[in-house]
């Protein structure tokens, strides 16, 4: 009897655990949401306001987790490569990161980016778009274990990330089309982008 209390004991808490894990697992917005509204300044100093960006066109916008991460500098630089083709659909991309304005400069040295970058600094925005996330300790001292340091790398933000998620957001505020993946792998074609613009 005592070893079935404990199993049904174990099996309780790892469920509380796990649903407790999935709780603070961030969501994402959906499909018909109103995007909120961005407004602050790129890494240039240029004012960026999301409805100032609609009236011109659709807003691409696009979540990113670092300079030191591979697969973000990749599909940065995918995008970049791909810029005319949607600007020629009268779109535009906004990218938003926790990282701090000295490593948005390795950023765009690695990926050529000539779109606007935004430190989310104080991480508004990421929460307003319901993809932020705490690094837990294991993960902050496995990447530690390859240079990787989130206080250096994001400053004031420290451990917290977000899932490199692109929305696309209608000139009617609308959020038309979500790409949202924790597998940070995995990225959104540009060729899936350019089709639902």
């Amino acid at each position: 009897m005592k070893i079935l209390l404990t199993a049904f004991t174990f099996l309780l808490f790892s469920f509380v655990a796990t649903a407790q894990m999935d709780a603070m697992k961030p969501e994402g917005l959906k499909v018909g949401d109103a995007a909120p509204d961005i407004n602050t300044v790129d890494q240039a100093g240029n004012n960026i306001s999301l409805k100032k960006l609609l009236k011109k066109g659709e807003v691409v916008v696009v979540f990113y987790r670092g300079q030191w991460c591979p697969f973000c500098n990749k599909f940065l630089g995918k995008l970049n490569d791909s810029l005319s083709f949607i600007t020629a659909k009268g779109a535009s991309i906004l990218t938003i990161t926790p990282e701090t304005k000295e490593n948005i400069k390795k950023t765009i040295e690695k990926t050529k980016a000539s779109f606007p970058i935004i430190e989310d600094e104080g991480l508004a925005i990421m929460k307003n778009y319901k993809v932020n996330f705490a690094v837990d300790e294991k993960t902050i001292e496995k990447y530690k274990g390859y240079g990787i340091d989130f206080d250096k790398a994001n400053g004031s933000n420290g451990a917290n990330l977000p899932i490199p998620a692109t929305y696309i957001i209608g000139k009617d505020g609308k959020i038309k089309y979500v790409f949202f993946n924790a597998d940070y792998r995995q990225r959104v074609s540009v060729k899936e982008i350019l089709d639902n613009l």
